[in-house]
């Protein structure tokens, strides 16, 4: 059945995820900006997102992101708990974004405080579009393993930042 056919039956389709956790072992608690970031972040995810494993078709399918060796570890089981896969990403291609991201996140989240609101929007702008840079490197880095569309890579990254901004 196709996404939209099981959407037009009232079911979710079978290529996305049905969960989404943070491994807790790999970062700590962050402040209340930034586990509210991730708390919204994995409810859009779970409320909208398209997550396929080429070559299978045994989703949806539950994802553990956490660091192993600095890497990016994406564990894949199927929503039952049975494990998929293991993807280590290196994050030597996000370092330069993931620093811009959060000097950038920083003066948002001081200018909302204190900034007009033409000031808060260039901010908010700048911000969207390194969020759009990254989440397309992240698209690239686990093509051929794991297919996202625009909106999931968004929302992953947002995590993906969550387990390196440790405040």
């Amino acid at each position: 059945m196709t996404a939209e056919a099981a959407q037009a039956a009232g079911e979710k389709p079978r290529n996305r995820l049905a969960a989404v956790r943070l491994d807790e072992a790999s970062i700590s608690r962050g402040n209340p900006d930034q586990e509210h970031e991730r708390a919204i972040a994995i409810y859009d995810i779970l409320e909208d997102n398209s997550f396929t494993i080429p070559d299978r078709d045994d989703g949806p399918y539950a994802l553990v992101l956490g660091l192993v060796e600095n890497k990016l570890s994406f564990a894949i089981a199927t929503e039952g708990g049975e494990p998929v896969m293991t993807h280590l990403l290196s994050l030597t291609p996000f370092r330069r974004v993931i620093r811009d991201y959060e000097m950038i996140c920083e003066s948002y989240y001081s200018a909302i405080r204190t900034a007009s609101p033409t000031q808060i929007e260039a901010i908010d702008m700048g911000r969207r579009g390194l969020h759009n840079e990254a989440s397309e490197l992240l698209r690239q880095r686990l093509e051929g393993k794991v297919d996202l569309d625009h909106n999931t890579a968004r929302r992953l990254f947002t995590l993906v930042f969550a387990l390196h901004w440790k405040g």
